[in-house]
């Protein structure tokens, strides 16, 4: 199928976000119709008892600048750790990690260690970078340093790291970008991009929403840098889909199961927690009674399956296992890729921003409503909508159901 592309003047490109974030601009996509309205009314646009699932994952500061005596400047941006594979072991460390980053400057970095230095006295720490093996267009990374016995990586990435800002706003971070680039209910560290529709939400709008008996679950999906890469020359299915971490709770899946049985309408915010939702489907699928282990959800486990089960069964069996297994929670990984075509089995209303010309967001819009994503972008053009991760948002139902 054919890349989706569409004219974004540079103009409606957000450089920043709307203050307060909650009087971002809402575009509502139902039964056909578009309706603007701004995000602080969402709560009014929500059936009751509705529930919206959140990705709780936190931006890390993930951009370490090391000077080099030369004058040089080299920035190391971590991806992804490697050793421990899983991002919390991996920030609590106390010892050596072994992290996948991408190399600013690297012509000046042709061999030796890089060092860093931070704090002073008794609290000074050294931390020193060193490239092993290079993996596709990054390289593996050997971070180890000197300094009080309880400093862990994640503690030198607080102080020492850069927030990782999109490409396309072709500026530095600020120190408001520290919170501002950050949802309010972040929690658990791991994403070097933010899950941008929840960047709207404010406590008011979560309280209207608590009021009205709109239920919230929480799961994890750490976004990585792949997020921002555009889609391969050639056929759709010639690109290779980025690697995420996840992480679900039982809490969050009985909860999930429980809305499939009422026939409560679910609603994701953000593309994030739709993937997530969608492998959650696809986890059951394989071999379940291996759910200890982390799962591995490849990119397109749909085109080779016609599997006729059913979702509200898959999750069940989810549930029960990791019950008799005492297992509270449920780690794995996925590179699932959604295009039109993808048959979706458990939202019915998506919360999301206006994504990039020819990306695999854009797609996943276009599998969700159709041909009509090309009318949701025109009118957000047309009215002036502000796009992409500062921008203004969408309410897109995917059925009349609601």
């Amino acid at each position: 199928m054919e890349i989706l592309d569409y004219s974004l003047p540079e103009g409606l490109i957000a450089r920043h976000p709307m203050v307060p974030r909650d009087h971002s601009r809402l575009l509502r996509y139902q039964n056909g119709q578009l309706s603007n309205f701004l995000f602080v009314d969402l709560p009014t646009l929500i059936p009751e008892k509705a529930l919206l699932v959140f990705n709780e994952t936190k931006v890390i500061r993930a951009r370490l600048l090391f000077g080099k005596p030369t004058g040089a400047q080299i920035e190391v941006f971590c991806l992804e750790p490697i050793q421990p594979a899983l991002h919390a072991q991996s920030l609590a460390s106390r010892s050596p990690v072994v992290w996948k980053c991408l190399i600013g400057n690297l012509k000046r970095w042709k061999e030796g260690v890089l060092s860093l230095t931070l704090g002073t006295g008794d609290n000074r720490i050294t931390l020193h970078a060193e490239r092993k093996v290079q993996s596709e267009n990054a390289f593996l990374i050997r971070f180890h340093w000197e300094g009080p016995e309880e400093t862990t990586f994640g503690d030198i990435m607080e102080a020492a790291g850069k927030i990782p800002l999109p490409p396309y706003l072709h500026r530095e971070a600020r120190e408001e970008d520290v919170q501002d680039y950050q949802t309010v209910y972040a929690r658990w560290k791991g994403s070097v991009a933010a899950p941008t529709a929840g960047l709207h939400f404010t406590d008011r709008v979560l309280e209207g929403l608590a009021q009205k008996g709109v239920k919230s679950v929480f799961l994890t999906l750490h976004v990585g840098a792949g997020t921002f890469k555009p889609l391969s020359p050639g056929p759709v299915s010639d690109h290779v889909m980025h690697c995420e971490q996840v992480r679900i709770s039982l809490e969050a899946i009985e909860e999930i199961t429980k809305a499939l049985a009422t026939g409560r309408p679910i609603i994701a915010v953000g593309t994030t927690s739709l993937r997530t939702l969608e492998s959650l489907y696809w986890c059951g699928i394989q071999n379940i009674s291996r759910i200890k282990e982390p799962f591995s959800v490849p990119q397109w486990p749909w085109v080779s399956s016609d599997s006729p089960a059913n979702t509200g069964d898959v999750l069940e069996g989810i549930q029960k296992v990791m019950e008799q297994q005492g297992f509270d929670f449920l780690y794995g990984e996925t590179r699932l890729m959604i295009i039109p075509g993808y048959k979706f089995r458990l939202a019915e209303g998506l919360i999301t921003n206006f994504h990039q010309p020819g990306s695999t967001l854009l797609l996943l819009v276009a599998a969700w409503v159709g041909q009509d994503w090309r009318a949701i972008y025109q009118h957000a053009l047309d009215q002036q909508f502000r796009f992409l991760s500062y921008g203004d948002s969408s309410l897109l139902w995917r059925n009349d159901r609601v």
